[in-house]
Order: structure tokens, then C-alpha cells, then sequence
């Protein structure tokens, strides 16, 4: 069976920009990971069974090393800034982020403290996958997405709870 891979574009790429989005935090960065998954998808010349969750899959892929790479970033650039400034004052107090920070970069630091297969059910859940395609994501059964599912809304309802009586208490 052959793949079209327009029909699979248009219904696919608005969730799939929103799912790399909540991973990566950049609008802008979304897109091009989005576009650079359909192009992977294309070039490789598969026909999968689920292209809807094969696409997510390469998606959660490039995410994954976008992030890598973002960390060899920073890390090379605080040791830039340290070689640059030995007696650099500390780092800002991580509670004061929290201060100018919103609602929605609290909601970024609950799934951030999530697990990663916790966050990765929700993100792909929210994306509109399901359950059946979240299983072929994850490598979990279908039985246990539900479970899954579950379990990870209420760490996520915890993890924004603590945020909020954290800066409540700062507040």
C-alpha cells in the first residue's frame, strides 16, 4: 500500500508542530523540525504501516538530538563565559526564574520534572495520536497507554501543584 504522504501532511503537521513545540519550547524551531521530519520521512522512501506515528517517531527523534545538541551548547558557552570571567558572580537564584516567569513557563518546568516516557505519552497524546499510535511510539502495549495516560496527568497535576505553592510562597 503506498502512502500518501500529502493527506498525511495536511492532517498531521499542525499536531506535530504542537507536540515538537512542547519539546522544544520555539515556535519557530517546531516548524523546522516538523518540516525537517516530513523531509527524513520522504528521502527514506518507507511505507509504514502507521505513517501518522512514523512521522512522530522521526519527529521525537530529531527533537531528541536538537536537545542534545542545545545542552553541548550551553555547557560549551558557560565554559567560555567562565574561561572569560574566573571570578564571575553565581548563577541567578533558580527560585527567582520562577518570578518572571508565567503560567506557561510553569507548565513547561511540570513536564520538564515529568519522566521522559511520562512526558513523551502526554505530548503524544496531546498531539492528537491515539492510543493505538502511541504504543507504536513508545514500545508500550496498548493496554498500558491508558495507564500510562493516567499516571502521567496526575505526576503533571502534581509537578504544577508544587510549582504553584513554590511561588506562592515566594510571592
Amino acid at each position: 500500500m503506498s502512502v500518501d504522504w500529502g493527506v498525511v501532511y495536511r492532517t498531521t503537521f499542525t499536531d506535530l508542530v504542537r507536540f515538537l513545540y512542547r519539546k522544544v519550547w520555539d515556535a519557530e524551531r517546531a516548524q523546522d523540525l516538523a518540516q525537517e521530519a516530513f523531509v527524513r520521512a520522504l528521502r527514506s522512501g518507507g511505507q509504514p504501516d502507521s505513517p501518522r506515528a512514523w512521522i512522530f517517531s522521526i519527529a521525537s527523534n530529531l527533537a531528541r538530538d536538537d536537545a542534545r545538541a542545545a545542552i553541548r551548547r550551553r555547557r560549551h558557552l558557560t565554559l567560555v563565559r567562565v574561561e572569560a570571567d574566573a571570578h564571575a558572580e553565581s548563577p541567578e537564584d533558580p527560585m527567582s526564574a520562577l518570578d518572571t516567569g508565567d503560567r506557561h513557563e510553569q507548565l513547561r518546568r511540570a513536564l520538564d520534572a515529568l519522566g521522559e516516557r511520562d512526558r513523551e505519552v502526554l505530548l503524544l497524546w496531546n498531539a492528537g495520536l491515539d492510543y493505538a499510535e502511541i504504543a507504536s511510539q513508545t514500545g508500550l502495549s496498548v493496554g498500558s497507554v491508558g495507564t500510562t495516560l493516567a499516571r502521567a496527568r496526575r505526576r503533571l497535576v502534581e509537578a504544577h501543584a508544587t510549582l504553584e505553592a513554590a511561588y506562592a510562597a515566594r510571592g
